[in-house]
């Protein structure tokens, strides 16, 4: 499977500017033969949260899932969009959608645990339920940003057959050291890949995203790496999935939980 990560830039709050800019980026990942283009958290208005209004959410996702669906049935191309505000009835979200080759909305995902650090917990409603999909015939699963701290989410992936975890996130450069040993930790622990995707630009008002996007190995190798400097560039990614049966079946780590403990 071959992936393509988007660190985009996102611009605060410039919908149409994201929008236009996100479809540059699939159409790029598509010429690249990818078989999975994967978009940051947020991507379309930028992680907005006391300041966030109607104009900056999309009402039921209409627009982002007729963009993603079209988009992956031109190009035939699986597409993990990251995520966008979204409103629900009279609340707000984060919402990841997942298109497939065929254009068709596979998964949709609220983020369940919100950022209260940064007030998000205070505008938007958290999500219920784990989200898993088949992306050609291979399970994948997506959880967002903040939620890599919290490793029995992501393990509550693993247990659910998931063997490529989709992160998209908007991590700030302040914490990038957390970044980088988070996702490399949840690989390892839950011997998956790890595809974490990261904006690049301003992630609020005086607060730069992190860029380093990485693409990591059930072992904890690096793949593909964006590097330190967060700027807006696409890194790519093949991964063997029989090596990651490999490694499970070696080292039976699930094997050896003490569910009767915890």
């Amino acid at each position: 499977m071959k992936i393509v990560a988007v660190q985009m830039k996102v611009a605060l709050k410039q919908v149409e500017q994201n929008y236009a800019n996100a479809e540059a980026w699939i159409r790029k990942a598509a010429t690249a033969e990818a078989d999975v283009v994967v978009l940051p958290e947020m991507w379309s208005g930028g992680f907005i949260t006391s300041e966030l209004d109607e104009r900056l959410a999309d009402v039921d996702g209409q627009r982002t899932r007729a963009f993603l669906a079209k988009l992956a049935g031109e190009l035939k191309i699986n597409i993990v969009g990251g995520s966008v505000a979204t409103k629900k009835g009279a609340d707000y979200f984060n919402t990841c959608y997942v298109a497939d080759r065929e254009g068709r909305i596979i998964a949709d995902y609220d983020k369940a645990h919100l950022f209260s650090f940064a007030g998000e917990d205070q505008r938007y409603r958290s999500g219920d339920k784990l989200a898993t999909f088949q992306l050609d015939g291979i399970a994948c699963g997506v959880v967002i940003c903040y939620e890599i701290r919290f490793p029995e989410w992501c393990r509550k992936q693993a247990l659910a057959g998931t063997k490529v975890l989709f992160i998209p996130a908007e991590w700030p450069l302040l914490r990038v050291g957390h970044w980088r040993i988070l996702n490399q930790a949840r690989a390892i622990e839950n011997q998956m890949f790890v595809v974490a995707v990261n904006g690049c630009g301003d992630a609020m008002k005086d607060r730069q995203n992190a860029g380093n996007s990485v693409i990591i190995d059930p072992l904890g190798n690096l793949l593909a790496d964006a590097g330190e400097v967060p700027q807006e560039k696409m890194i790519l990614g093949d991964l063997d999935l029989a090596e990651l049966d490999k490694i499970r079946n070696n080292m039976t780590v699930f094997n050896d939980r003490r569910i009767d403990l915890y």
